[in-house]
Formats: structure tokens, sequence, C-alpha cells
């Protein structure tokens, strides 16, 4: 199952949440919006919760062409 991972980074305002919940999937860039630093860091389970945080909803989750997580439309 491939997990395909989309970041608003209009809305994204930097919490930092989705670090937390999965630090070696999600990081902050020099700008302070979040990136993906590696799509298999984390367990599946651990980037669902870090998309679920993510305060703005500026995460999106598609595993296998179905969306797991709907973040805030672009």
């Amino acid at each position: 199952m491939a997990l395909e991972i989309k970041i608003n980074r209009e809305i994204c305002m930097g919490s930092g949440n989705c670090s937390f919940w999965a630090p070696d999937v999600f990081d902050l860039d020099d700008d302070g919006v979040a990136i993906v630093t590696s799509i298999d860091g984390s367990p599946e389970e651990k980037v669902i919760l870090a998309a679920q945080g993510c305060p703005t909803q500026a995460i999106s989750i598609i595993r296998d062409g179905e969306v797991i997580v709907q973040g805030a439309p672009s």
C-alpha cells in the first residue's frame, strides 16, 4: 500500500503537530512550513494521526487512490 501525502503550503501555519506525531515523515522547512522528509519514516497510523491533528487541515493522505484524510482545498 502506497501512501501519497499532500501538504497545502498556503494554509500550513507551521504548528509542528505533524512532526510531533510522525517525526520521521514530517519536518518544517526554513520558512516554517511542513514538508515530507520520508514517506515511509513512520507507521501509516502515525502519518494519519499527524494529518488528522493538523489545526489548519493542510495535509491530505491518499492510499492507493482512496482519500484517507481530506485536507482543506487549495
